[in-house]
């Protein structure tokens, strides 16, 4: 089902196949708003999780994408701080996870101001600028 000009319901369907896909009216429209921004598309890697999958992906308890409220993204030719530059602008996301080294970003429409970065797959406290290892 077609939630905007650029988004459709399947792209938010949970990943272990249970169906769920009921994102927040709010997300779809924080999305659509950094879409039409960049003038490319924007590429749901996960959105919707039942408790289960959010449980097996080693996702948060209380974790947007349980409540609909979340998805990470990716945008072809940018890395995940670029688009975080970019979708920090629109002003319904409040939250935003970078991970560097896998190239997405998890933006959500939580009610908080929130932002971490991942580091090896885990949620590590907000830096502003990837760290450089010394050889």
């Amino acid at each position: 089902m077609k939630l905007s000009p650029h988004f459709d319901s399947a792209e938010f369907a949970c990943k272990c196949g249970c169906g769920l896909s009921d994102p927040d009216p709010m997300l779809i429209f924080a999305l659509e708003s950094l879409r039409v921004h960049l003038g490319k598309p924007v590429i749901v890697t996960s959105g919707c999780r039942c408790a289960a999958h959010n449980t097996a992906e080693g996702g948060a308890l209380h974790s947007q994408h349980v409540f609909g409220s979340a998805a990470d993204v990716r945008v072809k030719g940018m890395t995940a701080r670029g688009l975080y530059a970019e979708a920090a602008i629109i002003s319904a996301f409040h939250g935003f996870g970078v991970d560097d080294e896998r190239g997405f970003l998890h933006v959500d429409v939580r009610d908080a101001p929130a932002k971490w970065c991942y580091r090896s797959g885990k949620q590590v406290l907000w830096y502003e600028t990837p760290e450089v290892e010394n050889a």
